[in-house]
């Protein structure tokens, strides 16, 4: 099996404040937030020595150690007609190759939604948000950890349709471990098509579920539209160290040929699958990332593709994974870098933990992890929702609270406002020396929007806090997902295209059924 990432209810009373931050909730969850434009500067790790010094041990990496291309001899003929040399399934790169491979790679891209109003661009300025990926555990409203199912598939494609702050559906939101592996990509893609109208990713575990996948697309937007457009993007891992297997390449040549993007992602545990060191973990990820993306183009010249890296440490007592640590945030900061200087859309971070509940542990760890994922300059977050216990479980109190941060990340990414509104001068002329700005004229008509609200904080005194039920983060974040979840309404979608996918995934899935027979 290719090694890929993922898989590793409160009480309420009524109260003046309760019902106030339901109102807010309510109309934030019908307020549409487009995507990122980022108006703040990336942070900039290392100078241009630095840069040079990584991409000179990245080059050596390619020429004389080589990347393996696992039970796939077309690629390995592939990288042969291009000029590497191809001994066994070892591809080592002559200098400069990948790169110039490169050189056809779109610097950004359009992901179009069936919702024109929620197609997202990838790329440059560009940031996006998308919910967590592949674990196979929930952690319920009812605090218990169990596995998933397909119900709880579709309330979080639910509730990230239903969230500003997300611009993106996601992919394996969870494993709905209640439908056999050969079929369950079939029911995703579908609750991802009909029960949303934001952009999506597809089906990597098998070439043949990426087919479905396009064939389903097809469906939705129309064979021509997707030959010419991207309309779902996916995730490529690496199986590091310096390994890519046959069922990543096998989708990634489907998506590729189809003109749709693929993230190549090394997965990285730094000290198991890379170097204990930043400079040789970052070395490792552009080989990786350059050999995986440049593949793309060999598929299909023009093909969008995106550098990601996946770069978390280990205990190295232990060796469990962990989370919200400086040497990975470092990492996503150099892997940045490298990446806009290929001219390519960039993917890291998220609101990834290590905790077992959405604790403390789970919001400092996944704040730090955020943080640095905005400050680098990504243009595609995975994992920036619900993640919990190492990408073991998605947690729904979590996916709430989550939500709310990327709320602050979005405000916090428009910058200064420097506008003759933003300069305030109205009000200091107003105000003068040794009185306040509660009643003037500017506080006045700019107090509604002028600072972020969050829908889960509770900001007032103990006594209000006690008389209301002493509610934890956690507890006022399920009750949050409860109301959305009890007001979802799905976005309309052309009867004919519903009965055609429901007909195409009746159609495959008795073919599977049958193959199995």
């Amino acid at each position: 099996m290719p090694r890929t990432e993922g898989g590793r209810r409160g009480r309420g009373t009524g109260g003046g404040a309760t019902a106030r931050r339901a109102a807010r909730v309510q109309s934030a969850s019908g307020t549409k937030l487009s995507y990122i434009r980022r108006k703040v500067p990336e942070y900039e790790l290392l100078d241009e020595a630095g840069l040079a010094i990584i991409e000179a041990n990245a080059d050596t990496i390619l020429e004389e150690i080589g990347i393996e291309f696992r039970d796939d001899a077309e690629a390995l003929e592939m990288w042969k007609a291009a000029g590497a040399e191809v001994s066994g399934e070892r591809v080592r790169f002559p200098k400069g190759l990948c790169r110039e491979l490169l050189k056809t790679a779109p610097h950004t891209f359009v992901q179009h939604a069936r919702n024109p109003e929620n197609s997202v661009e990838i790329g440059g300025k560009a940031t996006i948000f998308a919910p967590v990926y592949g674990p196979p555990f929930v952690r319920d409203l009812d605090g218990v950890r169990r596995y998933a199912t397909i119900e709880d598939f579709r309330n979080i494609v639910k509730l990230a349709y239903l969230a500003p702050s997300l611009h993106h559906s996601g992919g394996t939101v969870c494993e709905p471990v209640d439908i056999p592996v050969n079929k369950r990509h079939l029911d995703m893609l579908l609750a991802h098509m009909t029960l949303s109208d934001k952009p999506f990713m597809g089906s990597v575990t098998a070439p043949e579920r990426a087919r479905d996948t396009v064939e389903m697309c097809r469906i939705l937007f129309g064979e021509k539209f997707v030959d010419e457009n991207c309309v779902v993007i996916n995730l490529i891992n690496a199986n590091s160290p310096m390994t890519f297997d046959g069922t990543m390449l096998g989708a990634l040549k489907v998506y590729a040929r189809a003109n749709q993007a693929c993230i190549v992602t090394p997965f990285i545990l730094a000290g198991a699958m890379s170097p204990v060191t930043v400079a040789g973990t970052l070395a490792q990820v552009l080989a990786e990332a350059l050999a995986g993306a440049a593949f793309t183009q060999l598929c299909r010249p023009g093909a969008p593709v995106v550098f990601g890296t996946f770069a978390s440490s280990i205990s190295m007592q232990s060796g469990a994974p962990t989370f919200g640590t400086p040497e990975p945030a470092l990492v996503s900061y150099g892997a940045a870098q490298l990446a806009r200087r290929l001219g390519l859309p960039f993917r890291t971070g998220g609101s990834l933990c290590a905790s077992k509940a959405p604790d403390a542990q789970a919001a400092y760890e996944s704040a730090n992890t955020l943080n640095s994922t905005m400050l680098a300059g990504t243009n595609f977050v995975l994992h920036a929702a619900g993640w919990l216990e190492g990408g073991l479980a998605v947690c729904f109190e979590k996916f709430m609270m989550d939500c709310d941060q990327l709320g602050m990340m979005q405000a916090f990414s428009r910058g200064v406002d420097l506008s003759e509104n933003g300069q305030a001068m109205s009000a200091i002329r107003e105000v003068g020396p040794g009185s306040h700005f509660l009643g003037c004229q500017h506080t006045q008509d700019n107090f509604q929007t002028a600072f972020y609200r969050s829908a889960i904080a509770d900001n007032n005194s103990f006594e209000q806090w006690s008389a209301e039920g002493a509610l934890r983060a956690e507890n006022r974040a399920g009750q949050l997902c409860r109301r959305w979840l009890d007001s979802y309404e799905a976005p309309a979608l052309d009867p004919a295209i519903a009965e055609a996918l429901t007909a195409f995934v009746a159609k495959r899935k008795a073919a599977e059924a049958d193959a199995f027979a």
